[in-house]
């Protein structure tokens, strides 16, 4: 897999402004947190970092060390490859609107006090998926 890596214009007096690659591996961090039902404060808090760096590392604003990568893999129990697990030629920086609904859905069933209830959503979209087939 190649990846086109394009550098911006500058973003101001000797910056310039992140790649596509940060804003890609910054959605998969989001996304992988989301899943796992954590704040942006506790992923922070876990990796060492402000929530205001963690913030950054999600919307691709500040670029990621290799170090602080590999701690982030760790702190959500993925190989770093995961962060560039299905990256292509034109890499966006937005998620595509499948994946945005899959981390709103997340986001809303870890927000369902009842495990009763969550049980019951987990058993309607294996039947909805059975229909499917």
């Amino acid at each position: 897999m190649s990846v086109k890596l394009e550098r911006q214009g500058a973003a101001g007096a000797g910056r310039s402004r992140a790649q596509d690659i940060d804003k890609f591996v910054g959605n998969r961090i989001r996304a992988r947190r989301t899943m796992l039902g954590l704040t942006q404060q506790q992923m922070a808090d876990i990796i060492g970092v402000t929530y205001q760096q963690a913030h950054k590392y999600e919307k691709g604003v500040n670029r990621i060390a290799a170090g602080r990568l590999f701690q982030i893999a760790q702190a959500l129990g993925v190989e770093v490859g995961f962060f560039f697990e299905g990256m292509t030629h034109s890499t966006g920086a937005s998620p595509p609107p499948q994946q945005r609904m899959l981390l709103e859905l997340a986001r809303n069933f870890i927000a369902v006090p009842s495990r009763r209830h969550q049980e019951a959503i987990c058993s309607l979209a294996r039947a909805l998926a059975s229909v499917e087939e």
